[in-house]
């Protein structure tokens, strides 16, 4: 099966589905606890360079980002959009980079979204491309600069990084088909075809009609951002499949972008790189956003 063929992937057996996207499965209970633990702690820290919280980016839903490290003149803006398998976690863990970008002049913005199943999929999406639109619309406000705006996310959290760089949305939302500049998306899942068969159904329900509008690897844009497409090398393997595929359909549409496999690292600490402006993971962003 080729890299690049992810729809492939559905016709797998279940149960490879099922152990290929089961991250849980690859760590301890311990080890995750103490991941999330530094999710909680890191992001509780950089609260002393909040510019504002809890702002309301979307009247409809009512849900609201975090805003942090704003300037007195506007600066880029790394949105973080969190993982979860759709259903779990928050902007409150999810600002842990923030202080380390803040001191290279960059803010951070942490989207919260509403969770399934008390959401569906498409409403998810809708959300957090209502919270770049809210950014581009009002950033300065803020001290951002809605020219620069970039974003990344993990796990599904990378799924929606594809959403908001993908065709066809932004006229509806009042957005130029660029105002992303730049992606990175982290152990990100583009073709939700395996998905979609997965253990995944047991809180999220996906049609064959929302596998083709949802899936980034479907909906490559006319114009698109560099990205970094980054798995950790302890994902469990459908992850680096998915990152990889991506990367090669992104390169095939004439788009800029780097494959980055992440050593010693596992589906849910990879993203902590991000705190450290001395790894692999930050210094992509880094040059990116510079």
């Amino acid at each position: 099966m080729s890299s690049i063929d992810l729809g492939a992937e559905a016709d797998l057996p279940v149960e490879q589905i099922d152990s290929d996207y089961n991250a849980r499965a690859t760590v301890t209970v311990e080890e995750f606890e103490r991941t999330m633990g530094r999710y909680r702690d890191g992001s509780l820290a950089a609260r002393s360079i909040a510019t504002a919280v809890d702002v309301v980016y979307d009247e409809e839903s009512g849900q609201t980002i975090d805003i942090f490290g704003g300037g007195d003149e506007p600066r880029p803006v790394f949105v973080y959009i969190h993982g979860g398998y759709w259903r779990a976690l928050s902007k409150t863990e999810s600002a842990f980079m923030a202080p380390m970008l803040a001191g290279r002049g960059i803010a951070t913005v942490a989207v919260d979204y509403r969770l399934a199943p008390e959401v569906d999929l498409a409403e998810i999406v809708r959300e957090v491309r209502a919270a770049i639109a809210f950014l581009h619309r009002e950033g300065r406000r803020y001290g951002l600069d809605p020219s620069r705006i970039y974003v990344g996310g993990s796990s599904a959290g990378g799924h929606l990084t594809g959403a908001v760089i993908s065709g066809g949305w932004h006229e509806a939302f009042g957005v130029p088909e660029d105002v992303v500049k730049g992606a990175l998306p982290v152990s990100g899942l583009f073709h939700l075809g395996p998905i979609a068969k997965s253990f995944v159904s047991e809180w999220l329900t996906l049609t064959d009609s929302d596998v083709a509008a949802l899936s980034p690897a479907l909906n490559i844009p006319k114009a698109g951002c560099p990205i970094v497409a980054a798995y950790a090398a302890g994902e469990p393997a459908g992850f680096g499949r998915q990152s990889q595929g991506y990367h090669a359909l992104w390169q095939s549409a004439g788009f800029d972008s780097t494959l980055m496999e992440i050593p010693d690292r596992h589906h849910f600490d990879v993203v902590l790189d991000l705190e450290r402006a001395d790894t692999q993971l930050a210094g992509a962003l880094l040059q990116m956003i510079r």
